[in-house]
């Protein structure tokens, strides 16, 4: 059996990083997290940190603005996953990761680096709304870096966080599902792909040392996930028995309501329009360029969007 990539994870204090720490030590790697001084007096953060140490991760020293504490890091493992946060209402940090990339061309140990993806491919949002592209773009800044440098890489595309979409019936600014209304985007049938967040999490860890993904785009599409925002608020209407009172966001609409949002906002409802009324996820095949994790993985048990919804009865 071969021996299992020693992984170190940059970010894993955060919504997903957390969650990928945990899925690297349940799978059975030698895993390390990087302890930015910057975290400070974030009690929660030590303590989430001193967690993962007494469950068998290493903590390893080491900060965006030191360099050779980067290097060092990076020299330690075999394989680098990324999960800083690349969404603008928390904190937006996608390019701090080409300090990461000069570290890691420095060391030339690593067999694989996973920047901070996770949600929409961006090789394929070149057309996207201003300001949600910034995302994108930025996405795509790493992306040149890491394969200008020659680094073996592979890019995670989770599309929806059920958290984020399935608890407020993709509706934007909700995560926690209405029992008397929704607003539909259009006609509401559009389909998109929604990931819980554990299960991106596993996926990821299972992407490391599979020869399969190596230099590849990996989609995490569970077939029994892709619906459209009528079908999971079908299902909701199915879990409380009761039919909830639906309106309809029309395109135009749902467009002119950008101007009046604060950034963090345009940036956000730009990506739904893609999402739900373009339906960006799923308007193409997976080519050669890239791969399915649920077909990779089928022993993985994902979780169905109802079953995410039955927290909330």
């Amino acid at each position: 059996m071969e021996k299992k990539s020693r992984v170190l994870v940059v970010g894993g204090t955060g919504y997903l990083g957390r969650r990928i720490v945990k899925a690297s030590i349940a799978e059975g790697h030698p895993t390390f997290v990087l302890n930015r001084p910057e975290i400070g007096l974030d009690i929660e953060k030590v303590q989430m940190l001193l967690s993962f140490k007494q469950k068998g991760a290493r903590l390893v020293e080491g900060s965006f603005n030191d360099h050779r504490s980067l290097v060092d890091a990076v020299k330690q493992v075999d394989v680098i996953i990324c999960a800083i946060s690349g969404v603008h209402f928390r904190s937006h940090e996608i390019l701090l990761q080409l300090k990461l990339v000069e570290a890691i061309k420095e060391a030339g140990n690593i067999k694989r680096f996973l920047p901070s993806e996770f949600g929409t491919d961006p090789a394929r949002m070149g057309h996207a709304l201003a300001p949600g592209s910034v995302t994108f773009d930025e996405k795509m800044v790493v992306r040149k870096a890491i394969e200008e440098a020659n680094i073996p890489f592979t890019y995670i595309s989770a599309n929806c966080f059920m958290g984020y979409f399935v608890g407020g019936l993709c509706q934007l600014g909700m995560i926690i599902p209405s029992t008397e209304s929704v607003s539909l985007y259009g006609d509401g049938n559009v389909k998109a792909v929604f990931v819980d967040e554990d299960d991106i999490a596993l996926y990821t860890i299972k992407t490391i040392d599979d020869k399969r993904t190596l230099n590849k785009t990996v989609y995490i599409r569970p077939p029994q996930n892709i619906l459209s925002q009528k079908q999971v608020v079908m299902a909701w209407e199915e879990l409380i028995g009761k039919e909830l009172k639906k309106t309809s966001i029309s395109e135009e609409d749902f467009l002119s309501s950008i101007k009046d949002q604060e950034y963090a906002q345009q940036v956000g409802v730009a990506h739904f329009y893609h999402f739900f009324y373009e339906g960006c996820l799923t308007n193409f095949e997976i080519g050669e360029e890239g791969e399915e994790a649920s077909q990779l993985y089928p022993e993985v048990a994902y979780t169905r969007v109802r079953d995410y919804l039955k927290r909330f009865v």
